[in-house]
């Protein structure tokens, strides 16, 4: 059975002003979409909501994965049902080596009852696994020893999540403008590795003011938020119109919807 990732009618409140109004969505594993939209219109509220952050409260609607509902589930819960978030501003956890964090981290996913200190991936098995992927995405070897994040620049961040997605393997991969500050060829290194990763087992929405991750990503499905909802889906000719022309023509098409985001981004700023 092909796995599907339903949400509908999400609402959710920020604290406590409302951003999502009312989000319905499916991706099914295999595909790739594309969430577009201004600042302020919802995609990464949908995106950590999702993920289960607790400043981000569901009021309305429900998301599931492959029937399990997942909204009152805590994130880790939610990860080990197969659900992977890329952050846009990865954190930094110092004294913890990538190797170590990757190992925890693939246990806790494998073996979901195993209690803390027990039941890790064999170390040998890990090694293997680990060296395949880090080959597989050209990263050096040394990357593994280095503390999680602490130290990395921009580039290197991204390429540490889009490794932990190599090991985690999820059925549903998010990834929150990843693209976000980054040069060509951390952009490149980003958007081949995420093309090497893609295939039938697993689904993709990719959120992003722009093109270039889509440029080797082509999405099956574009959508396009505005005020806290999708206005909006199409194809890949629907982002490639979006970079071109920007968002005049959707707010002139939308105008309720353009209301709305300006309403919150008055409150929010």
């Amino acid at each position: 059975m092909t796995s599907l990732l339903k949400i509908e009618n999400l609402h959710v409140n920020v604290e406590e002003t409302p951003i999502l109004k009312g989000v319905n969505l499916e991706v099914k594993a295999g595909e790739i979409h594309a969430l577009m939209g201004e600042n302020g219109s919802g995609k990464s509220t949908l995106a950590y909501a999702l993920a289960g952050h607790p400043k981000y409260t569901i009021t309305q609607g429900t998301v599931e994965l492959d029937g399990a509902k997942l909204n009152d589930l805590d994130p880790s819960e939610r990860a080990r049902l197969g659900l992977f978030l890329a952050f846009q501003y990865p954190v930094t956890i110092p004294g913890v080596k990538v190797a170590d964090f990757l190992r925890h981290a693939i246990s806790n996913i494998r073996n979901p009852a195993r209690k803390e200190g027990e039941g890790l991936v064999p170390m040998r098995e890990f090694r293997k696994e680990l060296k395949e992927q880090m080959g597989s995405l050209d990263m050096k070897t040394e990357f593994a020893r280095r503390y999680l994040n602490e130290g990395f620049s921009g580039g290197e961040k991204k390429r540490m999540e889009i490794l932990q997605l190599a090991m985690l393997k999820p059925k549903f991969a998010i990834l929150d403008e990843t693209d976000s500050g980054l040069d060509s060829d951390a952009v490149r290194f980003v958007s081949e590795g995420l093309t090497k990763l893609t295939g039938p087992e697993m689904g993709v929405m990719i959120i992003t003011h722009h093109e270039r991750l889509l440029q080797y990503n082509i999405p099956q499905y574009a959508h396009v938020m505005m005020g806290g909802r999708i206005v909006e889906t199409g194809d890949a000719s629907l982002a490639e119109e979006i970079h071109n022309e920007g968002y005049t023509a959707l707010r002139e098409r939308h105008p309720e919807a353009a209301a709305e985001q300006e309403q919150v981004e008055a409150v929010t700023q």
